[in-house]
């Protein structure tokens, strides 16, 4: 496993066409190793503007958080 820490937000197109957005939260254990949670999001995009657009509306998120998948 990699000791990279990932982008806060990932935004994956579904098997559908629709874009969906996946909150990931960073904790570290004792040794300094981090532990990544992902938590979907219940709705899905039609485009990945959008699901970028409620990421920073209803989470906070900055330019440079995001990666795509």
């Amino acid at each position: 496993m990699s000791r990279e820490i990932p982008k806060p937000y990932l935004i994956a197109r579904d098997a559908d066409g629709a874009f969906r957005l996946t909150v990931r939260e960073v904790r570290y254990n004792s040794q300094g190793y981090p532990l990544v949670s992902e938590h979907p999001v219940e709705e899905s995009f039609k485009t990945a503007t959008a699901a970028r657009s409620h990421a920073r509306a209803h989470f906070g998120a900055e330019a440079g958080q995001f990666a795509t998948k």
